[in-house]
């Protein structure tokens, strides 16, 4: 399926206005090299944990595209700000793409992200000129109608870029450039070229546990880079399961988060597949 073009990629040309965003924010990443801070690093990381982990693994993607467990409203809606801190996108556009790689998987002209359209458009290429997760209302409607009946989720959709400006002027104000280009600028960057990793490495490089009909691998380094979302064959093979890592050695910080809530009695109705034993990897 093409959700927007007669392109087989989805093609719309440049779209300037994300290039010239990804050019500024790849420089700010440069930039913080030379303003080097360990408070600045230690920043980074926890706020990597708060929009990547708690934000884009847990919740864009394990609660809301797949509802693989379910937790109170609130809780919902402070995991899809955390979300926004990664620069990722909306909610209801992030849920409606992957929902589209998942029933086109691997398709040429109908994954919007997929190295079978050529490797580089995998992992960025289709942000800087293909649909960047910028769907019509149609697109929306189709994919992720139950976010369309949620009006927090619907502002905050039109508004997702507000949560980190709003930091950024926080941490400029407290501590100066460093903690600015350390806890934006290099953190939203490393964590976009993670995100996209998911999408190029992890269907071209790694282990198949599972035969599934797409190219989907798992990757142990994509899955540490990533909180877990590395696992991606295990992920395609059982989409709804909230855990990714199946093995004892398949580490999923995710799946830790959402079983820290569960204990909590904040996660509830959490889904997860059934394996008496785990098949082994046909190939490396």
């Amino acid at each position: 399926m093409n959700t927007e073009t007669n392109d087989p990629r989805g093609h719309q040309g440049v779209r300037w206005p994300t290039t010239i965003w990804m050019i500024v924010f790849h420089l700010g990443a440069v930039a913080a090299l030379f303003y080097w801070s360990w408070k600045g690093l230690i920043l980074a990381a926890v706020l990597a944990w708060v929009a990547q982990s708690l934000g884009v693994g847990m919740c864009y993607h394990r609660l809301l595209t797949h509802r693989s467990y379910r937790v109170p409203k609130l809780v919902e809606y402070f995991l899809n700000v955390c979300a926004t801190l990664s620069l990722e996108g909306g909610p209801i556009n992030w849920v409606a793409t992957h929902r589209i790689h998942h029933a086109h998987s691997d398709e040429r002209g109908g994954d919007p992200h997929t190295p079978n359209d050529g490797r580089w458009w995998s992992h960025m290429g289709w942000i800087l000129s293909g649909t960047a997760q910028q769907h019509s209302q149609e697109v929306l409607e189709r994919y992720a109608p139950d976010l369309m009946r949620d009006r927090f989720i619907v502002a905050l959709n039109r508004v997702y870029f507000v949560p980190l400006i709003l930091l950024g002027i926080i941490l400029l104000a407290v501590g100066g450039w460093p903690l600015l280009f350390w806890g934006v600028f290099m953190r939203v960057t490393i964590g976009l070229h993670a995100t996209w990793l998911v999408n190029s490495a992890t269907h071209l490089w790694g282990r198949r546990r599972f035969e599934t009909d797409d190219n989907s691998r798992n990757s142990w380094w994509v899955a540490l880079l990533t909180w877990g979302e590395g696992w991606h064959n295990n992920h395609h093979a059982h989409p709804t399961s909230a855990r990714h890592g199946l093995a004892w050695y398949e580490v999923d910080f995710n799946w830790w988060g959402i079983r820290v809530l569960q204990l909590l009695r904040l996660a509830k109705g959490v889904k997860l597949v059934r394996l008496k034993a785990l098949p082994a990897s046909p190939d490396s």
